[in-house]
């Protein structure tokens, strides 16, 4: 798995044991960023959240275009070590912060544009983190939220939220929700 794009275009990323966790291949990241490239343009100052973060990919490559900050969440002590390890290899620091669960995030003053969910297939995890991230300010009017998901059980309501588009590579899903 690699950087697709940007200043660290091409680099490699660690990866976190197959059995904890599920990378999002490069083909479907790529495809996921060319899609919010052609919604939000220029990733320039841009403020995402990546819930569920495993190695860090999705937000790593929304850095590597030009994000201005990322927040991550893990719960994972070893899979939250490998992306500790990729966080260090791009010396990114100063644009991170790095939490140990996405249900105990503290509350922001700042919405996220961005945020990417890529919970444990089929738990309802996202069912769950979507009203509470709302409350703790990280769902704005104009923030996209992106759920990753297994093809065969999209999220068919996200509290508030619309789903503005699904797309299906293999057995995986991506759906785009906003308020």
């Amino acid at each position: 798995m690699r950087i697709i794009a940007g200043q660290w275009r091409g680099r490699a990323l660690a990866l976190p044991l197959q059995d904890v966790t599920r990378p999002t291949t490069d083909r479907v990241r790529e495809a996921l960023f060319s899609m919010l490239h052609s919604r939000i343009g220029d990733f320039s100052g841009k403020r995402m959240l990546d819930a569920f973060a495993g190695s860090g990919a999705f937000g790593l490559e929304a850095l590597s275009r030009g994000a201005a900050h990322v927040v991550f969440a893990e719960s994972n002590k070893k899979t939250r070590t490998v992306l500790q390890q990729n966080i260090e290899q791009f010396k990114c620091n100063d644009s991170i912060l790095i939490y140990h669960d996405a249900f105990d995030l503290p509350a922001t003053k700042i919405p996220s544009d961005v945020i990417f969910l890529d919970p444990p297939y089929k738990k309802g995890f996202e069912s769950q983190i979507v009203p509470m991230l709302m409350n703790w300010g990280y769902i704005g009017a104009e923030t996209l939220i992106i759920v990753e998901s297994d093809a065969s059980s999209v999220p068919i309501s996200l509290s508030v939220l619309c789903c503005e588009s699904v797309r299906t590579y293999g057995s995986c899903a991506i759906s785009f929700w906003a308020i």
